[in-house]
């Protein structure tokens, strides 16, 4: 599979997550059948921000840790977008973690 297609099948997961939701690289890769590249969906995520209906803020790490917030314009802009949809953000750590996670559906 090319880099570009995947980035797409990444993209289409994104624009998926509803507002106020969150959700983790590690499941978005599980979800395209490729549990172990999560690393890839970070790129693909890091290469998305210009692209303005993938919604990048929604995608954190594991444990709910906004490891991506160094690639948004401004320091605080992940976690200002994700405080606008009711999201508790504190250490750049989501609160009620669990709460906000939402779970892609198997795409392959």
């Amino acid at each position: 599979m090319s880099e570009d297609n995947f980035f797409e099948r990444v993209y289409a997961i994104a624009r998926q997550i509803p507002y106020g939701k969150v959700t983790s690289y590690g499941a978005i890769a599980k979800a395209l059948g490729t549990a172990r590249s999560a690393r890839m969906v970070g790129w693909a995520m890091n290469a998305s921000h210009n692209i303005e209906d993938v919604p990048a803020h929604r995608v954190v790490n594991r444990n709910g840790l906004l490891t991506g917030k160094l690639h948004f314009d401004g320091t605080n802009l992940m976690q200002q977008l994700l405080e606008n949809e009711g999201i508790i953000v504190i250490d750049n750590q989501i609160v009620d973690f669990a709460k906000h996670f939402w779970q892609p559906e198997i795409q392959f």
